[in-house]
C-alpha cells in the first residue's frame, strides 16, 4: 500500500524560543496509523512472498503493534495469535479491537513468553500451517526499513520547504523506530539530533537495543557499523515503566489536543512528548527547529479520556 508522505505540522508550542513540528505518523491510512502501521505493511508484503498462512506475535494488550498485525491479518483472512502477558493485562480498546478481529489472544507470565511463542509456532507447523513470526513491536530489519523510509521523507519535506530539523524526537520502545531514523541520519551523512525518549526501558538494555538494531541494519545494507556514541536513548522519563504516568503527561496531552487538535496517549506519545520538553528545558535546547515523530496509539487517547476531562 502506498500511502505517500505523512504531513509535518508546526505547533503552536514554543519552549526555550524553539520551533516545533509533528510528522503525523497517526495519519497513515490503515488501522489508526502510527509507527506499527508502517512497519507492518512492510511485514504483510513478506508475509505474502514468503506464502505464510497465519501470523504469530507477541505484545500487551495496550500494544498498539497487536492491534494492527490482527487488523491486517483479518483483512487478509489469515489466522493470527497473539502471545501476550498475564502481568498488568487490563483491557483496553486495543485489546478490545484484537478481539474484533478475532485474533485469538494467547496469555502468559512474560517469563514463560519464549516458550509459549515456540511452542505455539511448533503447534502450527504441526497442524499443516506456514506461521510468520513477527517480533513484538514489529523488531527487527524489516521495521527499522520503515524508519529508513521515513527519513527520507524527512529529507523530501526539507528540501521542498527549505525548513531543516535540528532535532528529532521520538518515542522509544522496542527500538526498531529509532534504528530506522540513525540509519537515514548515517546513510545520508546527515548532522543533526535523534533523540529517543524511552516510554519502558532503561539503560544500558535500551540504548543497547536500539545500537543492535542499527548495526544490524547497516550490515545488510553493507554499511560501516557504529559505536554507541551513535545512540541517545533517554530513560529519565520512563516513571515507573511501561504505562506509568503523571499529572503533567495528562496536561502536556490536554494542551496539544486544545492547541493544535492532535491527540496523544500516555503510554506512548504524549509521555515521549513530555519526556521532549524536559529533556529540552533540562539541557537548555534554545532557538532550534523541533520535530517529534508522532507514533500513534488514538485508541489509547480514548482509554483516558475521562481522566483527562477530570484533569480539565
Amino acid at each position: 500500500m502506498n500511502f505517500g508522505e505523512t504531513p509535518i505540522q508546526r505547533i503552536s508550542e514554543n519552549l526555550n524560543n524553539n520551533t516545533f513540528y509533528i510528522k503525523r505518523d497517526d495519519l497513515i491510512p490503515v488501522s489508526f496509523g502510527g509507527n506499527k502501521a508502517r512497519k507492518a505493511l512492510l511485514f504483510f508484503e513478506d508475509i505474502e512472498k514468503k506464502s505464510a498462512d497465519c501470523v504469530v506475535t507477541y505484545g500487551s494488550s495496550s500494544s498498539n503493534h497487536c492491534r494492527i498485525i490482527a487488523n491486517l491479518a483479518a483483512s487478509k483472512n489469515l489466522p493470527c495469535f497473539i502471545v501476550s502477558p498475564s502481568e498488568n493485562n487490563q483491557p483496553t480498546l486495543n485489546s478490545k479491537m484484537i478481539i474484533l478481529f478475532g485474533a485469538k489472544v494467547i496469555k502468559c507470565p512474560v517469563s514463560e513468553v519464549k516458550l509459549t511463542i515456540d511452542m505455539t509456532l511448533q503447534q502450527l507447523t504441526e497442524k499443516g500451517y506456514n506461521p510468520y513470526f513477527i517480533e513484538g513491536g514489529g523488531h527487527g530489519n524489516i521495521g527499522t526499513q520503515a524508519y529508513v523510509d521515513t527519513y527520507k521523507e524527512i529529507l523530501q519535506y526539507e528540501n521542498r520547504t527549505g525548513i531543516y530539523f535540528d532535532y528529532i524526537f521520538l518515542t522509544s520502545g522496542t527500538g526498531s523506530t529509532q534504528a530506522g531514523l540513525i540509519c537515514g541520519k548515517i546513510i545520508n551523512g546527515d548532522n543533526r539530533k535523534i533523540i529517543g525518549i524511552s516510554n519502558a526501558r532503561r539503560n544500558p538494555v535500551g540504548g543497547k537495543v536500539v545500537l543492535e538494531s542499527v548495526n544490524s541494519y547497516l550490515k545488510i545494507v553493507n554499511k560501516p557499523t557504529v559505536s554507541f556514541d551513535e545512540i541517545t536513548f533517554v530513560d529519565d522519563y520512563v516513571l515507573n515503566g511501561y504505562g506509568s504516568y503523571n499529572s503533567e503527561i495528562l496536561e502536556t496531552i490536554k494542551k496539544v489536543l486544545i492547541s493544535d487538535g492532535i491527540p496523544m496517549d500516555t503510554t506512548y506519545t504524549g509521555k515521549a512528548f513530555w519526556g521532549t520538553k524536559e529533556y529540552i528545558k533540562t539541557n537548555n535546547i534554545c532557538d532550534n527547529n523541533i520535530l517529534f515523530v508522532h507514533t500513534g496509539g488514538t485508541p489509547l487517547f480514548f482509554d483516558k479520556l475521562e481522566e483527562l476531562t477530570h484533569e480539565i
